[in-house]
Formats: structure tokens, C-alpha cells, sequence
């Protein structure tokens, strides 16, 4: 018979290894990106007619969102994603939900990613530019990918729960 701590500790190894994999995909596909861009001197890699790989350093928020342009502001930004971030571990341990845990830890791949890169660079590679004839999205990279597909799981799974009360 397999004890409840037993069980919980393969749950959070699994999250864990889940966490990791997607920083790593996250990290690798920036690497290669920025090593192509440096040694090939492309402004636009052409996927389709609806992807582009262009390389954007985004100093703002996410997806390129509210710019920011003086250092100090950058550093508290930054500070307070590293916060948000704390935030996530904290909730991801509070949570008894397995389904919750699993979006926070979606979220923590993608945002830790973003959070090095702030500190390493000082700004976040984005890459995946989506289009339609001229309208274009926001330039995005995986870690983006990571949390919004987290956000968007918590965000639908309460709106279920809150369904299933009603």
C-alpha cells in the first residue's frame, strides 16, 4: 500500500520535473533563436504565411506590454515579477488541489524563464511573431506559451467550479 506521503511526494516530483521541462524548452529555444539571429544577421525567418521568427528584447511587462524605458522602473518591475513568483511557489504548496497545482507549475516554467532572462540580459527575447496579412500579435517566446496556458487553466478551471457549485 502506498502511504499518502509517498503518494504526494511523486505528485510534487512529477510538478517539479513539469516545471523544469518547460524552463528548459523555454531556454533552449531561446538560445537558438538569439545564435541564429546573431550568426546569421536575419531580421525575419519566414515560417508560413501565419509565423514569423523575428528576435524583439522586451523590456515591458509581457508581450511586449507598457515598455519600459528607465532602469530603476525595469529593477522594481522586475523585483516585483520575482515576488509574483515567490507568490506561486507558496500558493503551489498551499494548494490541495492537484489540478491547480498543475497550472501554477505550467505558469512557474514559463515565468522563471522570463524572470532569467531579465536578470541576465536585462530584457526577454521574444521570437514567434503570429500574423494575418498585415495585422500582427504580439511578439511572444514559449515561456510566454507556458503562462498563458497556465492562467488560462486556473482561470477555467474556477469558472467550472464555480459552475458546478451553481
Amino acid at each position: 500500500m502506498v502511504s499518502k506521503t509517498n503518494f504526494f511526494n511523486k505528485i510534487l516530483l512529477r510538478y517539479f520535473f513539469l516545471v523544469l521541462i518547460l524552463f528548459v524548452i523555454d531556454r533552449i529555444t531561446k538560445f537558438l533563436i538569439i545564435q541564429k539571429f546573431l550568426t546569421e544577421k536575419n531580421q525575419e525567418i519566414v515560417i508560413n504565411n501565419f509565423v514569423n521568427f523575428v528576435l524583439v528584447w522586451n523590456q515591458g511587462v509581457g508581450f511586449g506590454l507598457f515598455p519600459i524605458e528607465s532602469f530603476k522602473v525595469y529593477t522594481i518591475i522586475s523585483v516585483l515579477i520575482f515576488l509574483v513568483n515567490i507568490w506561486l511557489i507558496i500558493w503551489f504548496f498551499k494548494s490541495n488541489k492537484l489540478s491547480e497545482k498543475l497550472f501554477i507549475a505550467i505558469i512557474l516554467g514559463g515565468s522563471l524563464g522570463n524572470l532569467v532572462d531579465r536578470i541576465y540580459y536585462r530584457s526577454v527575447p521574444d521570437f514567434i511573431d503570429l500574423h494575418y496579412g498585415n495585422f500582427h500579435w504580439f511578439t511572444f517566446n514559449f515561456a510566454d506559451i507556458s503562462i498563458t496556458i497556465g492562467i488560462l487553466g486556473l482561470l477555467l478551471s474556477e469558472f467550472i467550479k464555480k459552475n458546478e457549485k451553481n
